[in-house]
């Protein structure tokens, strides 16, 4: 556990040193560094709650790996490549941001859940409908790029 404590604090130093403040203005990327924070956000977490347990409960600790930094990167990565790999402007629009949102709250709502025990059934409702709404909302903004032909190539 205190490896594994370590090795957030690592990570967390790691993530501090890239500055990802200064990409605030494109969310395309500020995504990146909010879904990476996750990582060691986790780790320090599962540490905490192998250390003192009851904290924040097992599950909610491996939610803030799981669905924070995978969940996050995996569709901060997926709304880039679509944009790129369809000839779309590299830019986050509102309902971009609206879905980083909706998964951001997902995850936060999950962990809550562990702590305030009272309101578990209503924060873990909260999680799974923002959770689809991140994902049903890129099948929704993305999937029109997605199913289209790709623009011909010149030679």
């Amino acid at each position: 556990a205190v490896l594994l404590g370590l090795a957030g604090a690592l990570h967390a130093i790691r993530l501090a040193r890239w500055a990802g403040i200064r990409t605030a203005a494109e969310p395309l990327v500020l995504v990146l560094h909010a879904g990476y924070a996750f990582l060691p956000l986790g780790a320090i977490a599962l540490a905490a709650e192998i250390l003192m347990p009851g904290v924040f409960g097992m599950a909610a600790a491996q939610h803030i790996w799981m669905g924070g930094a995978v969940g996050l990167m995996t569709l901060a990565v997926m709304t880039r490549a679509t944009l790129g790999h369809t000839g779309q402007e590299l830019h986050a629009g509102l309902g971009t941001v609206a879905i980083y949102l909706a998964l951001v709250t997902a995850v936060l709502a999950r962990v809550v859940a562990g702590v305030w025990t009272d309101e578990a059934m209503a924060l873990h409702s909260l999680a799974g409908v923002a959770w689809i709404g991140a994902f049903g909302g890129y099948a929704v903004l993305y999937g029109r790029f997605l199913l289209r032909l790709p623009p011909a190539k010149r030679i």
